[in-house]
């Protein structure tokens, strides 16, 4: 893929500046901001590389590694869905999302870690105890979540992508029991208990407010604010089944490590203004390529608003897939489905060990490979800019 002409590190390079002496900004989004700025640049250091065959020369400076940077994913993606292959199991997969309504969804702007966590573990906890329900499934099932903030157009949309199997073991763990064809289980239901049980966390929940929503630290008025979000539908939908497991790997490889918005989506920044593409998932035509502009700052501080609290994990895994007894978990499956177990010595090429070969050839010859000749120290900056 090639580079694209605009990229998001640009925009903060010519607004970021401007962006911070106008507002008051919290550590949490300063660091992401900072680190996409500098990112492959001077300040982070480097290292000078020549090519073996042709001693052709070169700098390369090293990347920011921020979860938030859309430079910085691919790798860390590839890395991630090279562990995974080898534990998907020969079955249809599911994809399932739970979301917020509005009222909710803007607690969570001033409450990260409180609301996220919470909606991880409702989640996770509708999808078990349904499935295990012999009214329904009558398994315990795996799977991943993995959570996304962001809409096409960038506004707060807290939301949980849920990639799970076709199936389950048995209570007694003696069979395998898999879902009717083309159909996990009934959304509707879902849909209720997710409600009940993330409503019911949220009254434990110590939650605090600032600015415009300070009042709602007056618990009857915070009562109040949710009142209405009980009596709503909470959303909650299936789409279509992937297939078998190497499709949930392409579905897996484009969710996992996405950041709000990728710099192939940016298409200018003119007169302090940005425009980028996006689709309308609400209009009658969900795939047709529509084109949003607004002022820099306006577009920065919808990015910002996906600033994700240091230490928090955006990708859970559940049930069977449960990281303490996964691989006991996993053999038991395959016996069941009677699958060959994964040979430890089976190393199959993947993009990642590609993508570093690639960048390791020498761009002049095609020949020699860029070996390092000598380290570039960073330059220090501060989180925080003076």
């Amino acid at each position: 893929m090639s580079r694209p002409s605009l990229e998001l590190a640009d925009i903060f390079r010519r607004h970021g500046e401007s962006y911070r002496n106008n507002y008051a900004l919290t550590l949490e989004q300063l660091k992401p901001m900072r680190a996409i700025e500098t990112c492959r640049t001077a300040a982070l250091g480097g290292h000078v590389e020549r090519c073996g065959h042709c001693a052709h020369q070169r700098i390369a400076y090293n990347s920011c590694r921020n979860r938030h940077c859309p430079k910085c994913q691919t790798m860390a993606r590839e890395q991630w869905l090279t562990r995974r292959r080898a534990e998907l199991l020969p079955v249809t997969y599911y994809h399932l999302v739970f979301t917020l309504p509005p009222a909710i969804a803007q607690l969570a702007l001033q409450n990260k870690k409180v609301l996220y966590g919470i909606l991880f573990a409702a989640s996770a906890q509708t999808l078990l105890t349904i499935a295990a329900d012999p009214k329904h499934l009558g398994a315990k099932i795996g799977f991943f979540s993995i959570l996304h903030t962001w809409g096409q157009n960038l506004l707060h949309h807290p939301h949980i992508h849920c990639v799970v199997t076709g199936g389950g073991t048995s209570p007694d763990a003696t069979r395998w029991v898999g879902c009717r064809q083309n159909f996990f289980l009934p959304v509707r239901v879902l849909s209720r208990l997710f409600r009940r049980l993330f409503l019911e966390q949220l009254d434990q929940a110590k939650l605090s407010f600032h600015g415009q929503l300070s009042h709602l630290n007056n618990k009857a008025q915070l009562k109040q604010h949710i009142a209405a979000a009980r009596k709503q539908d909470w959303v909650v939908y299936a789409k279509a089944p992937f297939g078998g497991p190497e499709k949930a790997i392409d579905y897996l490889g484009r969710y996992t490590h996405k950041v709000a918005i990728t710099n192939h989506r940016l298409i200018s920044d003119n007169d302090g203004k940005v425009s980028f593409g996006y689709k309308d998932y609400s209009s009658a035509d969900p795939q047709k390529p529509r084109t949003m502009t607004l002022a820099a700052d306006e577009f920065i501080r919808r990015f910002l608003l996906h600033a994700i609290p240091p230490g928090f994990q955006r990708i859970r895994h559940y049930g069977l897939y449960a990281n303490r007894n996964r691989e006991a978990n996993l053999e038991l499956c395959r016996k069941l489905l009677q699958a060959p177990q994964p040979s430890p010595l089976a190393t199959p090429g993947t993009k990642a060990s590609e993508a570093i070969e690639a960048a390791s050839r020498c761009p002049i010859c095609k020949l020699g490979t860029m070996l390092r000749e000598m380290k570039l120290p960073p330059s220090r900056w501060p989180a925080r800019p003076p």
